[in-house]
């Protein structure tokens, strides 16, 4: 069994929970996530069941989120589960926020929250929080592709605000840093992550719906159908060929799927003469 899942993770688990009960569901260990979400959050998470673990990395890794942000307070995670650290009087107004999200466009740095997984030393940035210790955190470039306001409440001084993002960045960061630019403080009270490259949010499947293996091999995703590579066909002699590690001609160039019966068999890379298998799956 090999194959992607669209898992929607619901709050209040880790994604290695998600991995570890569809462990337990399918009874295969070769299971990994291709993106980690916090606790707190929820939303889309793809999971790659069996060999199709050895193609995360080429999975489309740009996301998409729904942020809720709670202005008036800061806490030490940058999130609601967080301790408080700072409170303020201070009221947002719309076009305030409106204004101060035209800074987080395009490309921009970052410093992530000291409550990560982020190593330093060897050492996970969590960990030194954890313990007490302060630790240089260095700036981060990251990509804003898109930000817009969805919604504001001035009563409750809550905003709902859609991020389309690169990999690696902290929608926590974001939403302190916009409180720090207000003068007011903020933290995240909520994160739905709505799109994970080419998996979305609508097709997304609940995890709890997965109860039995067939669930899971009625809901798994061809890796073709998702990786978005050029795809190549091979005929039996090329099948052969790549099977046992060896190149095929070609005047395709970059990576490629080499796709064998309807079937992903490998991930190639051309240079215009000839494919050299990179990963084999079978």
């Amino acid at each position: 069994m090999f194959g992607f899942l669209n898992i929607y993770k619901p709050k209040d688990i880790t994604s290695h929970d998600v991995v570890s009960y569809l462990r337990r569901v399918t009874k295969i260990k070769q299971i990994g996530h291709t993106g980690t979400l916090d606790p707190f959050a929820e939303g889309v998470l793809p999971v790659c069941i069996g060999k199709s673990t050895r193609l995360i990395e080429y999975l489309s890794d740009d996301k998409a989120y729904i942020a809720t942000v709670q202005f008036g307070k800061t806490t030490d995670t940058y999130d609601i589960e967080g301790e408080v650290l700072s409170e303020s009087d201070i009221k947002v107004k719309e076009d305030e926020l409106l204004s101060a999200l035209t800074k987080y466009r395009g490309e921009i740095e970052q410093i992530p929250p000291k409550y990560s997984a982020i190593k330093v030393n060897g050492k996970k940035l969590y960990e030194y929080a954890r313990a007490g210790v302060e630790v240089e955190i260095k700036p981060r470039k990251v990509v804003i592709e898109e930000i817009k306001l969805l919604s504001f409440d001035s009563n409750l001084q809550t905003a709902e605000i859609y991020i389309k993002c690169s990999k690696g960045t902290y929608i926590r960061t974001i939403g302190y840093d916009l409180g720090q630019d207000l003068g007011c403080g903020a933290y995240l009270s909520g994160l739905k992550r709505v799109q994970a490259g080419d998996f979305s949010v609508e097709d997304s499947i609940p995890l709890y719906d997965f109860k039995t293996v067939e669930d899971v091999e009625k809901n798994l995703i061809p890796p073709i159908d998702k990786l978005p590579l050029k795809k190549v066909i091979l005929d039996d002699n090329e099948y052969k060929r790549v099977s046992n590690g060896m190149p095929i001609k070609s005047n395709e160039t970059g990576l490629v799927a080499l796709i064998f019966n309807n079937s992903l068999t490998a991930v190639g890379i051309g240079d215009s003469q000839q494919i050299k298998v990179k990963k084999f799956v079978g």
